[in-house]
């Protein structure tokens, strides 16, 4: 039963994300811009009435909001590999182990205490922070033109050979801008709905069918129950049956001798 209430939750709560929330895209901005990403991973932000970008996601609702766009939280190292790759920010965003990272290339005074790399602000999930999300579609596709490019290198000039770029695609070669306002609004890309549906869809069906193979031998277990009691009260019955028909035979038998005694005593 704990298993048909987990199962039955956890469906409810995966329905409710593809379903989609109440989203204003109007009022989503994604970095660095429509349809891109740097290594799978771009930050959205919240834009308020002023159009200006205001923190507005606490840790779940982070989470939730990327989920919505059809795709998931980013990770500590997914985001490490997107700045190795050029992303860079001047807002914190929620990632997946529950804090807020603003990536840095370059050291200023006003964005990220003035530090260098993944700086992190460990704040109390209630905390109103951006969110980086990360195309799981977007990473792959990105990994695979750095993988052939390098190749393509590698063999058309093998005695000039230096480091390969991070990337040559053009999402992860563009230059990152720290102006908030220079972020186009968010659209979510027809690739990464499908491959998500289709993920969701499996795993519906996964669960659905549990659920079914769960309820079938709850079903069989009962009515195997109902059977054998109902077996158990003929037998009692038999058995009753049978000791009230030893005990009327027994009580005849010994009226029959003492009527013979009675006989044999008047005779």
């Amino acid at each position: 039963m704990n298993m048909i209430w987990l199962c039955t939750t956890w469906l409810l709560s995966l329905t409710s994300v593809i379903s989609g929330q109440n989203i204003d895209m109007s009022r989503i901005r994604v970095f660095p811009g429509q349809n891109q990403s740097i290594a799978g991973v771009f930050h959205v932000s919240y834009m308020n009435d002023l159009n200006q970008p205001q923190y507005a996601y606490n840790a779940s609702e982070a989470r939730k909001l990327c989920l919505s766009l059809g795709v998931m939280i980013a990770s500590k190292s997914e985001v490490l590999t997107a700045l190795s790759r050029g992303l860079e920010t001047c807002r914190f965003g929620w990632i997946d182990e529950h804090f807020a990272v603003i990536p840095r290339i370059k050291a200023l005074s006003n964005c990220g205490q003035n530090q260098k790399g993944l700086v992190p602000w460990r704040a109390s999930v209630t905390t109103k922070f951006d969110v980086f999300c990360f195309n799981e579609t977007d990473a792959a596709i990105q990994l695979k033109d750095t993988t052939t490019d390098s190749s393509a290198k590698h063999t058309q000039s093998p005695s000039t050979q230096t480091s390969p770029t991070s990337s040559t695609s053009p999402t992860s070669s563009l230059t990152p801008e720290l102006s908030d306002n220079q972020a186009k609004p968010a659209q979510i890309a027809s690739r990464v709905q499908g491959s998500s549906g289709g993920k969701a869809i499996l795993i519906i069906t996964t669960c659905a069918l549990l659920l079914i193979a769960i309820i079938i031998f709850a079903y069989l277990t009962l009515h195997r129950s109902d059977i054998k009691l109902q077996h158990q009260e003929e037998y009692v019955e038999t058995e009753e049956w049978t000791c009230v028909k030893v005990i009327q035979d027994t009580q005849t038998a010994t009226q029959e001798d003492e009527s013979t005694e009675e006989d044999d005593n008047s005779s």
